[in-house]
């Protein structure tokens, strides 16, 4: 996919969360400093990734003492949506401003350029000209996430736990922050078949190129996600991971009908949201990106004065930093012994012995 050029950068580049601390942040300063965020389409309360981000934006307002303002995009964003919302931030007087997802990197670049003095941070993607050849601007901070890490571990649990020897997958559009996911899944699927023997089958990939999975073409259309799961349980299935924000609660939604089948959440821990509340006994697990402790600290960092973008200071988010993570078991039943094994998979991908292939780890 051609896309994922925008995506190289140097190992060395990757660097932790800082811990979230109040210390250096006076109350003046606090005050006066505004951080803005606009969302992808989906919005504010998609369950999801750009919920999560929002939660760093409010908990930055309570623990930090900050400005904040928003922009929600509607469902059926276009670029130039996201060029208007970046706008009217920049109109507010924002001294920090976040885009929530890809879609959003060619507003954020433009604008970056075109105001130097303001800073921004841009989620789920690194910055690109427009022949996708990689760039960086020292007022642009990139937090992204390697997905697949975690996701890998959702993969060897979901196979371990499949009762069918069938799992399917499907994304909401194609983008490298998509099929990262897609990809680690299919990856752990790939694992446990070689170590324990078995061949249990990852369907949602067309042939054998993974570049081109299943999708629905959009992230707000919950009943593409219901009739899509249900083609996929239909086939065989009996586990599912959407990776369509809003459009999985159509996944979840299609588990209820069809005992003994699960979903496996993205983004945040499904079980504890009201949205997929209804289903909450089916979530497998959830692959977890840690974005409001992310979110959080870079606006203490700009409040601190001590923000620093380019991609030498852009932040990957993986299972070392705890920037990703599956969610802990719920109410699904492991097999026994898988929790353990869990354990034992993570510390060999944070130690280099199983490496989990990614636009960050080729």
């Amino acid at each position: 996919m051609k896309l994922t050029k925008s995506f190289a950068f140097k190992s060395a580049a990757l660097v932790a969360v800082a811990a979230l601390s109040l210390t250096g942040c006076s109350a003046s300063t606090s005050s006066s400093y505004k951080a803005c965020m606009v969302s992808d389409a989906g919005g504010f309360k998609d369950a999801s990734f750009n919920e999560e981000a929002y939660n760093g934006l409010q908990n930055a307002k309570k623990d930090l003492g900050i400005q904040v303002a928003t922009v929600q995009s509607p469902e059926t964003a276009t670029q130039t949506d996201y060029v208007t919302g970046v706008q009217s931030m920049i109109d507010a007087k924002c001294n920090l401003i976040i885009g929530v997802g890809f879609n959003l990197a060619t507003a954020v670049r433009d604008a970056a350029k075109a105001n130097p003095k303001v800073d921004f941070a841009l989620i789920d993607s690194a910055l690109s000209n427009d022949d996708y050849s990689a760039l960086s601007l020292d007022n642009v901070k990139p937090i992204q996430y390697d997905t697949a890490q975690a996701a890998f571990l959702a993969g060897y649990l979901a196979a371990a736990k499949t009762a069918t020897g069938k799992i399917a997958t499907y994304g909401g559009m194609l983008l490298p922050s998509v099929t990262i996911f897609m990809d680690g899944l299919k990856q752990g699927v790939d694992y446990y078949n070689k170590q324990n023997s078995k061949s249990v089958v990852v369907l949602g990939a067309q042939g054998t190129d993974t570049s081109k999975w299943a999708a629905t073409g959009d992230f707000n259309d919950q009943s593409k996600g219901k009739t899509l799961t249900e083609q996929f349980f239909a086939q065989g299935a009996d586990i599912v991971l959407p990776v369509a924000g809003p459009v999985g609660i159509g996944s979840g939604q299609a588990t209820l009908d069809k005992p003994g089948t699960e979903v496996i959440g993205v983004d945040s821990d499904w079980y504890n949201l009201p949205a997929h509340a209804a289903y909450k006994a089916n979530i497998l697990t959830s692959i977890e990106k840690k974005m409001a402790a992310a979110v959080e600290s870079v606006i203490k960092d700009g409040v601190n004065g001590k923000f620093m973008g380019g991609d030498v200071n852009q932040y990957v988010g993986t299972l070392a930093n705890g920037g990703v993570q599956i969610a802990d078991q719920h109410d699904v039943m492991y097999p026994d012994g898988i929790a353990a094994k869990l354990a034992d998979l993570k510390a060999q991908i944070i130690a280099g012995t199983i490496k989990v292939t990614s636009q960050y780890n080729k």
